[in-house]
């Protein structure tokens, strides 16, 4: 049985993952590159290099902690103007996380 299954915010692959006896204990793990993709959408162009700096920091992250270090520094450098970014990021955070339970 898979530990954990990855995929984009299309519920359907997950309702399908459930509906199968053998992957009802597969914990969900969000795609990192599509998560980055709908983030940098809500940025202009010019922060986007730093932005994508930084959230790919916290895709390769070591651990947990280094994540979410990097997840702040995200946030204390775009809450303020592009709040929709930040957002966007943390309604997903710990399914974007999940490998780090492993």
């Amino acid at each position: 049985m898979p530990v954990f299954a990855i995929g984009d915010g299309a519920l359907g692959f997950w309702s399908a993952l459930r509906d199968i006896e053998e992957f009802e204990n597969t914990q969900e793990q969000r795609c990192w590159v599509h998560k980055i993709a709908n983030v940098l959408n809500k940025l202009p162009k010019r922060v986007q290099p730093e932005a994508k700096r930084l959230l790919h920091e916290m895709m390769n992250a070591p651990d947990k902690a280094s994540a979410i270090k990097a997840k702040k520094n995200f946030t204390e450098t775009f809450a303020d103007k592009y709040e929709k970014s930040v957002h966007c990021l943390s309604k997903d955070w710990n399914k974007l996380t999940t490998f780090f339970i492993l």
